[in-house]
């Protein structure tokens, strides 16, 4: 018999897995879908925080207008489930081919996930991506793979 844990579980793991379909097809409105209106991102790209949907999409916006074909993979994702909340975290890379027909292949970035069961639907109302820094350069280490 299935419990409801399991059943939460399995419905944000297909909720993960549809960021990788709305990036791959492009799909801006899928995408809006996944998230909570209010949703705080800390994403790699500037500012410190994308703070609402309508940031958070427009953070993923470029992807559309520099790729002519998106991959996004999503790789050891762990998942902590809880009645109405939910974390996880796994690595991703976005890779694909660019407009001017440069294959891109992209860097593998830490993901963290923060879900909230509002009105019945798992809805990401956190997301943080990082990559690894080297404190005495500065810089980030963006060769790393899982």
């Amino acid at each position: 018999m299935t419990t409801q844990h399991e059943v939460d579980e399995a419905k944000i793991r297909q909720h993960i897995d549809k960021i990788a379909e709305g990036l791959q097809g492009k799909d801006l409105e899928g995408l809006k879908r996944l998230y909570a209106t209010d949703i705080v991102s800390f994403d790699i790209q500037p500012p410190l925080q994308h703070v609402g949907i309508e940031a958070k999409l427009k953070n993923w916006a470029p992807v559309f207008t520099s790729f002519e074909s998106v991959t996004y993979e999503v790789r050891d994702l762990a998942l902590t489930v809880g009645d109405e909340v939910a974390f996880g975290h796994a690595f991703a890379r976005l890779s694909g081919t660019l407009k001017n027909g440069t294959a891109a292949n992209g860097m593998w970035v830490r993901v963290t996930y923060c879900l909230r069961k509002i009105d019945g639907t798992w809805l990401i109302v956190h997301d943080q991506v990082s990559v690894p820094l080297d404190v005495l350069s500065g810089t980030g280490v963006v060769d790393l793979e899982p």
